[in-house]
Formats: C-alpha cells, structure tokens, sequence
C-alpha cells in the first residue's frame, strides 16, 4: 500500500516535470552574459550561404526558390544552394533553370538522407554564416538580416527561427498552443545554457560550429550540440519567423513526429556526453529534462494510470484522480475519432497532446525493436 502510495505521486510528478517543472526551475537560474562586438551593422558584411533540402520537390521547389530570391539581403553577400537528396523527379531540372539568378544545385547522387545532403552542400561553400531550411519554409523578407543580426552576440553560435503554423483554410491548427508553449520553453533556454535542439527546418549556425558534422543526427540538434560543446550557445530569435502549412493527412503527421522522435533517441547513445553535468553542466539538465524526461511521459502516464486503479478504496483523491484521467483519455479519444471535436480548444490540445505520446511511446518500442530511420523522406503538406 505505501509502495503504491510512493508510486502514485512519482508517477504524477515524473509526468508534469518535463512540462510544467522543468521550465520553472530553469526559469530560476542565473541568465547568460551576452558579449558584444560593439561593430554595430557589421552583420551586413558577413558572407551568408542558405542550403536548401530536397527529395523529389518538384511541386514545391520553385515556390522556395522564389520565396528565398526575394529575401533582402546584399546579393554580394548571399548564396543560395539547393542540397538534392538524390532526387529522381524534376526537382533537379527546377533549380538548374534558376543557375542565372546564382542558385546553386549540389546532386547526391545516392539517397543518404537530409544530413548527408546539408554536408555535401557545406562543401561547397565558404559562407560565415550558413542557413539551413527547408523546401516547405517560407520565409519573411527580412528574415535573414534579423538572423544575422543575433550573431552579433560573441557566445551565440546559432539561431533557430520560431515556428507558425497556418491552416489550408487560415486558421489556427491543433497544434498551435503547443507551439506556443514550445516556443516560450526554447525563449527560456535561449537565456541559459542554449536550445536543445532547434528548429530543424529554418536555422541558422556559424560556420566553425558546422564542422564536427554527423551525418546519422538530425543538424538541429548536432548543431546545438556543438554549440555546447565549444561554449557557444543555441538560441531562438522570436523576430524571425518560419512559415509552414499543416500536414492534411493525420497519419503522415503521426509518421512524422514518430520518425522525429526516433531519429531523436538515436542521436543520444552516439553523443552521450551530452547527458554528463561534470562536463556539460546546465546544458545536460536541458538534455535531460527536455528531451529524456519528454520522451518517457507517455510511460509515466501509464504507470500513474496503473496505480491510480490499485489504489481505489483508499482515499477519495486517487478515485478523483482516476476520473480525471478517465475523462481526459475520452476527450482524447473523441478527438481521434470526430474531426468536428477538435474545433473546441480544449478537446483539440488534449487530443495533440496524446496523439504526440502515442507517437513517442510507439517510436521508443520501435528503437528497443533495433528500427532506425536510416534516410530522409520530406513530410508533404
């Protein structure tokens, strides 16, 4: 019984850490000193390269390409190169007509994924600063200079753009108080010891930070990562924004956060480090709580689900508590099942919220089954 008792509470506390525990006591450490140059506009002067992620973008690519030719930035200065991931559409066909705005198309000619990709294109530039996005980004005008400009800092060594969601029809998707929620954490960490991980389809790195590259890791991450490692660190720019379309079709988002979260997993036992506080200090809490604690809710939540039916007959709390549970999962559920439901706020973050477990727990029994995302396939939206 008092085991059960013990369980009951670690359970409950070990699902909120991650969410509501975690960025509190974050919240109470001491901010970063920031370093300035005090060249105030020298940012205008860096040479910049944005390398463009593609497989098989034909219906997609042209719109990027222009999207990112408008940008305002000195020309002098801007580079622009398509990464082809091994394309087999006319996505290859697209860039090469735009050789004479200075677009540059770097071919892999073996499908080796997004990362090898992003490398090969590293190779083929001298940029200070490099650009990683992604075909389905579109990207304000001025996006670039405010990037840029936060490279000013002397300790930051990249910088995620936020992310904006916008429905097919204009209005908010499920997901965006999430997003929101998301966003505000990364805004905490920005003043600490730096992102976990950043937005993985619009960000932005020193070059020096680039150069310890894992073709195996998603670059978000492996850039933070680096980032840390060298005393840098990542940080989220709320002036400059990513603009993405939601995915229409449910099950290709619910594969998409699987195949996130288990390219995820499978980036900390290559980088373990990272988990060690002697070494990485604040930056491994962040690891830890963010990334490690987030992945092993949906278990908790189980667990706490488990207990709380055990321990009926003991105390009115755990039978309020197991209501409650009981009433969440079947607003879950109705979100699930009727699409209309989730036109109501709160059935609609009740049913992404499980929908994002369900999809953690389903890639963690897919890594401990030796299942791995070997190549990249872009998320059509």
């Amino acid at each position: 019984m008092k085991i059960l008792v013990v369980l009951f509470y670690l359970f409950f506390i070990m699902s909120i850490y991650s969410y509501f525990i975690y960025p509190l006591i974050l919240s109470m450490l001491p901010r970063r000193k920031k370093e300035y140059a005090g060249n105030a506009g020298s940012y205008e002067q860096k040479k910049v390269a944005m390398i463009i992620a593609a497989h098989n973008e034909e219906d997609n690519i042209k719109k990027k390409i222009e999207n990112t030719l408008a940008i305002d930035y000195s020309q002098d200065k801007f580079e622009i190169i398509v990464a082809s991931d091994h394309s087999t559409d006319n996505t290859n066909q697209i860039v090469k007509s735009y050789a004479m705005d200075g677009v540059k198309l770097v071919e892999v000619t073996e499908h080796k994924g997004k990362e090898f990709a992003q490398w090969c294109a590293l190779q083929e530039t001298n940029a200070e600063i490099i650009i990683f996005s992604d075909v389905g980004t579109m990207i304000p005008r001025d996006a670039v200079r405010m990037l840029v400009m936060e490279f000013e800092d002397k300790t930051v060594g990249a910088v995620s753009s936020e992310d904006r969601f916008i429905s097919r029809d204009g209005k908010l998707v499920g997901e965006g108080a999430y997003i929101k929620y998301e966003m505000w954490l990364r805004r905490i960490e920005s003043e600490r010891a730096g992102l976990v991980g950043l937005s993985g389809s619009f960000f932005a790195a020193r070059r020096v930070v680039t150069e310890r590259w894992d073709s195996h890791v998603c670059s978000d991450f492996n850039i933070a990562r680096n980032c840390a490692r060298m005393g840098l660190v990542a940080i989220t720019s709320p002036n400059v924004l990513g603009f993405y379309q939601d995915v229409s079709d449910p099950k290709a988002e619910y594969a998409r956060k699987k195949r996130t979260v288990l390219r995820g997993i499978s980036a900390i036992p290559r980088h373990s480090w990272v988990l060690n506080p002697f070494r990485m200090g604040v930056y491994a809490f962040e690891v830890w709580s963010h990334k490690i604690m987030r992945w092993a809710v949906p278990w908790f939540l189980l667990m706490l689900f488990i207990t709380s039916i055990f321990l009926q007959g003991y105390g009115l709390i755990y039978s309020v508590a197991l209501v409650m549970q009981i009433v969440i999962y079947t607003i879950a559920f109705t979100g699930w099942i009727f699409d209309a439901a989730q036109e109501k706020a709160v059935v609609r973050i009740i049913y992404y919220f499980f929908h994002t477990n369900i999809a953690i727990a389903h890639a963690t029994i897919d890594y401990l089954l030796g299942r791995r995302v070997l190549v990249w396939t872009p998320t059509r939206r």
